[in-house]
C-alpha cells in the first residue's frame, strides 16, 4: 500500500475514495472499506482512503481531545489489511481547518485526489464550521464527476459501533466487547526496549514493549497474546500502567511476561492483543507482596488462555 504525505494540485489518475479519522480500525471502518474495495473494483479504480494527522479534535482542543485507539503505524496497517491501494495522510492545520467545504471539494477531492467515486460515513463532516457533509457532496457530484455513497451506522447487538463506543468498553474492562466492536482483539505494537530489569531481578523477566502515545484508553494487568516473535502467538500476562509500586514518574510502560520463553528479544517489533483483564493496576506494600500478586496474575492468566 503506497502512504502520501502530501495532496498533489493535480491528480495523476482517478480513485474511489472514502476519508475520515479510522481511529481503531473498527467494523464500521472496515464495512466502509469492504465497500470501497468492491467500488473500486467494479469501476477499475485505485482504492484510495484519505485519513488526518493530528486528529481534528486534537488539533482544536488538545486538552480534551479523545483518548487515541491506534496510533498512525497501527491505523496504516489496518488500513492495508482491509485492501486499500493508497493513503492520503493530510496533515490537519490551521489552513485546512478554515478551508470552506465547497473548496475542499473542489481543490482537493476533485483537482487534487481525482476522485470518481466517494464514500462517507453517516456522521462525517468535513470543512470549515464542519459545514460538509453527504448532502453537500451529492450536490457537487454532477459539476465533479464523481458518484456519491454514504454508509449508514453498523450495529453489533444492538450497539452502534464507533470509536467512542470501542474507548468506553476498553476503559470498563469490556475486552471482549471492544473485540466484536473492532473485528479483533484491541492490541498494541512497538519495539522491545530496554527497562530497568526488574521484572528479571523478581523472577519474572518482561518484554518492555514502547507505548506510542502518553495516554492510553486502558491500563491494568491483562492476559495477552504477543505476535512477531515466533511463528505462533505467544501467550503471557502483560502489565499497562504506570507502576505504582517501584517507580514515581507517571510514565506509562508496557511490560509483558512471557510464559515458558526465555530469547533475547530487544529490538524486536511485536504486537500485543489485550483479551482479558485480570485486575486493575495497585499499589504493594513492598516487593514481597508485589511478588505475590505477580504469581497469582501468571496463574490467573494461564487458566483463562489455557496454558
Amino acid at each position: 500500500m503506497r502512504v502520501v504525505r502530501t495532496v498533489p494540485s493535480t491528480a495523476a489518475r482517478p480513485v474511489a475514495l472514502t476519508l475520515g479519522n479510522f481511529d481503531g480500525v473498527h467494523r464500521g471502518h472496515r464495512e466502509m472499506l469492504r465497500r470501497l474495495r468492491a467500488a473500486a473494483d467494479a469501476r477499475a479504480l485505485p482504492a484510495a482512503v484519505m485519513t488526518f494527522e493530528p486528529h481534528p479534535r486534537e488539533f482544536f482542543a488538545p486538552d480534551r481531545a479523545p483518548v487515541r485507539l491506534t496510533g498512525l503505524r497501527d491505523k496504516l496497517r489496518l488500513i492495508a489489511e482491509c485492501g486499500a491501494d493508497e493513503v492520503h495522510v493530510s496533515r490537519f492545520d490551521y489552513r485546512l481547518a478554515q478551508m470552506p467545504a465547497e473548496e475542499f471539494v473542489e481543490r482537493v477531492l476533485v483537482r487534487g485526489l481525482g476522485v470518481r467515486w466517494v464514500l462517507v460515513g453517516d456522521d462525517f463532516r468535513f470543512g470549515a464550521r464542519r459545514a460538509g457533509d453527504a448532502d453537500l457532496l451529492r450536490a457537487a457530484a454532477g459539476a465533479g464527476g464523481f458518484e456519491v455513497e454514504s454508509l449508514d451506522s453498523v450495529l453489533v447487538d444492538g450497539l452502534r459501533v464507533s470509536s467512542t463506543a470501542v474507548r468506553e468498553a476498553l476503559a470498563a474492562g469490556r475486552l471482549d466487547l471492544a473485540a466484536r466492536l473492532l473485528g479483533a482483539p484491541y492490541a498494541i505494537s512497538g519495539r522491545v526496549v530496554h527497562g530497568d530489569k526488574l521484572g528479571r531481578e523478581l523472577g519474572f523477566p518482561t518484554a518492555n514493549v514502547s507505548v506510542p502515545r502518553a495516554r492510553l484508553p486502558l491500563a491494568g494487568i491483562f492476559a495477552v497474546q504477543v505476535h512477531g516473535l515466533a511463528a505462533a502467538p505467544l501467550p503471557g500476562v502483560a502489565s499497562l500502567g504506570v507502576r505504582p509500586t517501584v517507580k514515581a514518574d507517571g510514565r506509562t510502560t508496557l511490560e509483558v511476561h512471557l510464559f515458558d520463553f526465555a530469547r533475547e528479544v530487544y529490538g524486536e517489533r511485536v504486537r500485543v492483543d489485550f483479551l482479558h483483564k485480570l485486575r486493575d493496576e495497585a499499589k504493594y506494600d513492598g516487593l514481597p507482596a508485589l511478588i505475590r500478586q505477580i504469581e497469582i496474575d501468571c496463574a490467573q492468566a494461564r487458566a483463562w488462555l489455557g496454558v
